[in-house]
């Protein structure tokens, strides 16, 4: 063993390394891991759990010519160790540093660009006919964890990729704990795979047997497929539903044990047409804090080694506040129920479960599905809260418009991480839910300022009579005037002669600190809380300055600033200030913020060069 990770010629020096020496290279790995992690944050846990399996990928595999998928992507931080990248994790996440998610423009063993969930499958299909069509020989391995498999784009993706017979080579990371419990019969079923016996083995003895019969032989093995399927459902039911689907199902294997792996994997090579391999792993492996409270290290800040604590100090988060109160609001009123796609504590909604059983619905990575379930539940009489991430929300389009919208049904989305979120990048920014729901009829959007305003729009949303959605951004909230009511509207906090700042929700704060240099500069702007970002509110409308300077955290393509150009008189100026039409990388809230002049002195600089501009 070499001193340091970065001493290595990775992947090449893996061909080389015997199973002992790789069993060393595994608890260096996670040892860097947990030091490195611990001081810039990042997905742990998960990483933690994949040690062996990614080790045996790259020892099986060649990778960059052999493609490797990883689904949502979180889990690749030893890959790209395995890669040539283990110099980089000082800046794990950082401004200018490593992306936490596969990114082909970083490196040429990232094949695909990953982020979101259950999307793995559908890329390696796709993939996999282009080899094909192409006459090209090498491997595509799509890795997918259990929580990723409850998505029903993975199904849909199963399907066709078995149906296609295209060589893809499925493996199922199966530690059971997606970022909260799995849900559905799939999970189910692995449950029982767990324990059960090895279909495969007899399957093939039995194939094998048959055929070598002269000339009735492969009669027999046809003519017997009833009496196999009889079989397959007398062994347990193992991997019945993959092969249902069209692959050869191999495992379940331990995920830990680096000479099963490698066996394993150098097993799927051998097998004609798509082949799932099942990998038994524990979540947090190596670490007994992350082991303890996997859910925790899933996605944690920088954290003392020793004890597993954050290093932060504790601060009243947005998602508190809401699950907080929507816990009130519950014990208040029975019909209030609350839905999330697999995110429950993330999204605050642990209170609300504990407190009113049997009313909190966790229906797996299934963002669509959640949408439409609600509406159902709405059709029924209830009063559902989807609570979900911006950046989730809008792999369910077509349902809100749909399902919610169009039957104007009384849904209210907790939007979570509306707007930057920094660290996790592209993939994660919540900046494009006010540009399609502003474009959905019968959908108010409210945007709180703090959290007292939030605990009031919430209050408020479940008195209406058809959809809400509030957006609200990540990370700790003002607390705010906790017994403040909201009743619609938005409220001039101050008045000016050179044309109003109309800030949205939590952007008041940097329009305030704008309005404040602008002031030393000689120039007066007054500001807007806009808290109902829709219906547009145009009572506030200043006539003696008619400049109006839109302020969003959200893409400006699309965005209230455009929603609110198209309710002005035509004698109005505007300027839209909010992100640009690009993906916005990975860094601290507070360094993108300033990159793109959306911080108190971005905006006091561009409301000034546009009133320059104008005289």
């Amino acid at each position: 063993m070499k001193k340091n990770l970065t001493d290595y010629n990775f992947p090449e020096d893996l061909k080389s390394m015997d199973e002992s020496e790789l069993e060393l290279l595994s608890y260096a790995i996670r040892d860097f891991l947990i030091q490195k992690v611990s001081v810039t944050g990042g997905h742990l846990a998960s990483n933690l759990g994949v040690v062996e399996l990614t080790i045996g990928i790259h020892k099986v595999f060649d990778s960059p010519r052999d493609r490797i998928i990883w689904d949502v992507g979180h889990q690749s931080y030893v890959h790209k160790i395995l890669t040539g990248r283990a110099g980089q994790f000082d800046h794990l996440r950082q401004s200018g540093g490593m992306s936490g998610f596969p990114k082909a423009a970083e490196s040429e063993h990232d094949a695909y660009d990953t982020g979101h969930s259950s999307t793995s499958l559908s890329a390696a299909a796709g993939m996999a006919v282009a080899r094909d069509l192409r006459k090209e020989k090498y491997n595509i391995i799509a890795v997918i964890g259990d929580g990723s498999m409850t998505g029903g784009m993975a199904f849909e993706a199963l399907n066709n990729i078995g149906a296609s017979k295209s060589k893809v080579i499925v493996i199922l990371n199966d530690n059971g704990m997606s970022i909260s419990r799995n849900i559905g019969g799939l999970s189910n079923h692995l449950i029982r795979l767990r324990s059960s016996a090895r279909y495969m083995d007899v399957k093939k003895t039995v194939r094998e047997s048959l055929n070598r019969i002269p000339v009735v032989g492969r009669e027999l093995t046809s003519g017997i497929s009833s009496a196999k399927e009889r079989m397959k459902y007398a062994i347990l039911n193992e991997g019945i539903i993959f092969e249902e689907l069209g692959f050869t199902y191999l495992g379940p294997i331990d995920g830990h044990k680096i000479e099963d792996v490698i066996e394993a994997l150098e097993n799927t090579k051998k097998v004609e047409g798509p082949v799932i391999l099942h990998v038994i792993t524990r979540k947090g492996k190596g670490y007994r804090n992350a082991e303890a409270d996997p859910d925790k290290f899933h996605g944690i800040g920088p954290f003392n080694l020793e004890t597993g604590k954050v290093l932060s100090s504790p601060q009243l988060s947005w998602s508190r506040v809401m699950g907080d109160t929507l816990t009130e609001l519950g014990r208040e009123n029975r019909n209030i129920v609350a839905i999330t796609a697999a995110m429950e504590s993330a999204t605050g909604l642990k209170p609300f479960h504990e407190a009113c059983p049997g009313r909190c619905f966790d229906v797996g990575i299934a963002e669509a599905h959640a949408v439409t379930f609600a509406a159902g539940l709405a059709k029924g009489g209830m009063r559902p809260l989807v609570a979900i991430y911006s950046s989730f929300l809008q792999r369910a389009y077509d349902q809100l418009l749909e399902d919610v919208c169009l039957q104007n049904l009384p849904v209210v989305f907790a939007i979570d991480r509306a707007g930057i979120v920094g660290a996790d990048g592209e993939t994660h920014h919540g900046l494009m839910d006010l540009c399609y729901l502003l474009s959905m009829p019968n959908m108010r959007i409210l945007a709180p300022a703090d959290g007292g305003q939030l605990r009031a729009m919430l209050r408020y949303a479940f008195t209406l009579d058809g959809p809400v959605a509030i957006r609200y951004p990540r990370g700790g909230c003002e607390q705010g005037d906790k017994e403040q009511v909201f009743h619609g509207g938005n409220s001039r906090l101050c008045d000016g002669s050179d044309g109003d700042i109309w800030a949205v929700g939590s952007m008041v704060s940097h329009g305030l600190k704008a309005r404040e240099i602008l002031a030393a500069q000689g120039l007066h702007v007054g500001v807007v809380a806009v808290s109902e970002v829709k219906p547009a509110d145009r009572t506030l409308l200043e006539k003696k300055s008619r400049r109006i300077f839109t302020l969003e955290d959200g893409m400006t393509i699309g965005g209230y600033g455009q929603y609110m150009g198209a309710q002005l008189p035509p004698e109005y100026e505007i300027l839209s200030l909010g992100w640009p039409d690009s993906f916005i990388e990975h860094g601290t809230p507070a360094e993108l913020y300033h990159r793109y002049r959306l911080d108190g002195e971005g905006i006091a600089e561009r409301i000034r060069e546009y009133i320059e501009g104008k005289a």
